[in-house]
């Protein structure tokens, strides 16, 4: 099980990525080390898809030798990302794009947090105290319906313009990620995962496995299995993080008050 110690902070991680039943190829891509973890969910066909994910995690895993990662950084890396798809235009001819969602060690005011990133509908859950939260916002129909009040939770999850995103890295536009600073919590456990895993499971379900894992590989092989099982129609791919040791002041959340699990700031700009 790999662990990092920096700063005082101790992490275990896990991945998995499974084309599922139905897809022919898996046009995800993970990274999965730290100071980083992301999730990337390709579109624009098979080779377009898989090429547009890749190209993603390539640049965002030019800064893993860094021990802390800034937003700016990492806004720079998915335009590099952008460029790269760029090269591979003719794979379709609607272009190619990526969702990317993830977590990375910064810092502000000498301080270690996690910087949260998003662009589409993948996701970032947290679990502190049995307590579950999704962390990054969609950037979906769906989601814009749901703000606007117009459908209910229950009816976003059959709208028939449920895998319509609003937002991506790719197609030759400025990506444009939004961003939060979320304290690190001792003992709390993380998720990054692409649409394939919210397909098949409910917040609820998530919750559950989440918490009966025994460790980031048990918990990561659990969430896969049930995903595949409900029926795997789309590539699932998870990242799991354990934070098992914080420094004391990170611990205890920002010097502003508030639960720790809550407290955040953000969005930030790009």
């Amino acid at each position: 099980m790999p662990e990092r110690e920096g700063e005082r902070i101790t992490l275990s991680w896990s991945a998995a990525s499974d084309r599922g039943h139905r897809r022919a190829v898996n046009e995800d891509s993970v990274l999965a080390r730290a100071p980083i973890f992301a999730v990337a969910d390709g579109m624009g066909g098979h080779e377009a898809g898989d090429f547009a994910s890749s190209a993603v995690i390539t640049r965002l895993a030019e800064q893993l030798g860094r021990r802390f990662i800034a937003a700016p950084e990492i806004s720079d890396a998915l335009r590099a990302a952008v460029d790269d798809m760029s090269r591979g235009v003719g794979m379709t001819d609607l272009g190619t794009g990526t969702t990317v969602t993830g977590i990375a060690l910064t810092l502000r005011d000498g301080s270690p947090y996690w910087l949260v990133f998003n662009i589409g509908d993948s996701r970032v859950y947290q679990l502190v105290g049995g307590v579950l939260e999704q962390l990054t916002v969609d950037h979906s129909i769906v989601q814009q319906l749901l703000d606007r009040g117009l459908i209910t939770p229950a009816e976003a999850e059959v709208h028939p313009h449920a895998n319509v995103i609003t937002r991506a890295v790719g197609f030759n536009e400025d990506p444009v990620p939004d961003f939060w600073l979320i304290p690190i919590v001792a003992g709390s456990r993380l998720l990054v995962c692409s649409d394939g895993l919210t397909k098949e499971l409910t917040e609820h379900g998530i919750r559950h496995f989440l918490s009966i894992g025994s460790s980031a590989a048990d918990t990561a092989s659990r969430l896969m299995d049930a995903a595949l099982g409900n029926g795997g129609r789309d590539n699932v791919s998870v990242v799991v993080v354990d934070v098992l040791g914080t420094p004391e002041l990170a611990a205890a959340g920002p010097r502003t008050g508030g639960e720790g699990r809550r407290a955040r700031t953000g969005p930030l700009p790009a």
